[in-house]
C-alpha cells in the first residue's frame, strides 16, 4: 500500500472510499464528492487477453494468471473487439458465497468477489485502485452459479458527472451495454463451451438493486472472517482488517511473499501469438 505494507487485494482494501466523509464537499474541478463511491482492483486493462485475477486461495491473494491444464488463459477476441471490452476487476470485501442462494435468482454464488466492468475513457493497469461509481448490474448464469457484472465508471473519468445510473451508459456510450452483452454471451464459444445465459432475459438492473446485491455480497465477506460460513479454500489471511482472527503481521506478511519462489520466465511461440511460461522451482 502506499506506505509500503503487504496487503491483500481481495480483504484489505476497504469496500467504500472516505466520500460519506465527504458529503457536498466540492472538488478542486468542481465537482461534488459522489456518497457511494466503492474501490475497484483493476484484473484486466480493456484491450487485453491474459485472464488475470485475484488468487482467492492464495495467502495475500495475489493477481495471477488464470491456468487451465498448466497453461496461461487467455480470451479470444470476440468480433469485432479485441481481448476485454472494459477495465475488468472486481470490488474488495465482496464474496458471491457459493453456498448462499441469492434471493434474487435462486442460485448460489460463484465463490469470488464481485465482478467490475469499468465503462471510462482511460485504460488503467493491473492492480491499480480506483474508485467507481456504480451504475448498474447484470446478472449472468455461469455453469449453474450467479455470477454479477457491476457496470461502473472511474470517478476520476472527465465525463464522470455525467453518470447516475444505468440509463446514462446508454445516453452517453450508446452502444456499450448490447456490446457488453454481446461479448459475455460470447466469449467462450471460441473455447467450445455452449453459449453464456443470463437472468432477467439479459436486462441490467439500476443503481439501487446494484446496491443491494453489493451489500449482500459484503455481508457474505463479512461472515467469512467471523467464522460464521464455510470458507472452503477461501484464504482470509489479511493484514489490515481489525479483529480479523486471520489478521497476520506485517513481519509475517513479507515472510510469506518472500517464501513464494521468483518465477522464471520463457517464451515460445505459439501460432502467431506468443506465449510468456512461468516456472517455479
Amino acid at each position: 500500500n502506499a506506505v509500503g505494507h503487504y496487503i491483500s487485494p481481495f480483504h484489505d482494501i476497504p469496500l467504500q472510499t472516505d466520500a460519506e466523509k465527504k458529503r457536498g464537499i466540492p472538488t478542486k474541478k468542481g465537482r461534488s464528492h459522489d456518497n457511494n463511491l466503492h474501490h475497484m482492483v483493476v484484473e484486466v486493462p480493456r484491450w487485453t487477453n491474459a485472464k488475470m485475477e485475484i488468487a482467492t486461495s492464495e495467502p495475500l491473494n495475489p493477481i495471477k494468471q488464470d491456468m487451465k491444464r498448466d497453461k496461461p488463459r487467455y480470451v479470444a477476441n470476440v468480433f469485432p473487439h479485441k481481448g476485454y471490452i472494459w477495465n475488468y476487476g472486481a470490488l474488495p470485501q465482496t464474496w458471491e458465497d457459493p453456498n448462499h442462494r441469492s434471493k434474487h435468482t435462486g442460485c448460489c454464488g460463484d465463490n469470488d468477489p464481485i465482478d467490475v466492468c469499468e465503462i471510462g475513457s482511460k485504460v488503467l493497469s493491473r492492480g491499480e485502485v480506483v474508485p467507481v461509481k456504480i451504475l448498474g448490474i447484470l446478472a449472468l448464469l455461469d455453469q449453474g452459479e450467479t455470477d454479477w457484472k457491476l457496470i461502473a465508471i472511474n470517478a476520476n473519468d472527465p465525463e464522470a458527472h455525467k453518470f447516475h445510473d444505468i440509463d446514462d451508459v446508454e445516453k452517453f456510450k450508446p452502444g456499450y451495454l448490447e456490446a457488453t452483452i454481446h461479448w459475455l454471451k460470447f466469449y467462450k464459444v471460441p473455447e467450445g463451451k455452449p453459449q453464456n445465459c443470463f437472468f432477467y432475459d439479459g436486462k441490467f438492473k439500476d443503481k439501487a438493486f446494484a446496491l443491494d446485491v453489493i451489500k449482500s455480497t459484503h455481508d457474505c465477506w463479512k461472515a467469512l472472517h467471523m467464522k460464521t460460513c464455510d470458507a472452503g479454500p477461501i484464504n482470509c489471511t489479511n493484514s489490515q482488517v481489525h479483529d480479523s482472527p486471520f489478521r497476520c503481521t506485517q513481519e509475517e506478511a513479507r515472510a510469506m511473499v518472500e517464501s513464494v519462489s521468483p518465477a522464471s520466465p520463457r517464451i515460445e511461440s505459439d501460432g502467431e501469438e506468443q506465449v510468456w511460461h512461468f516456472l517455479g522451482k
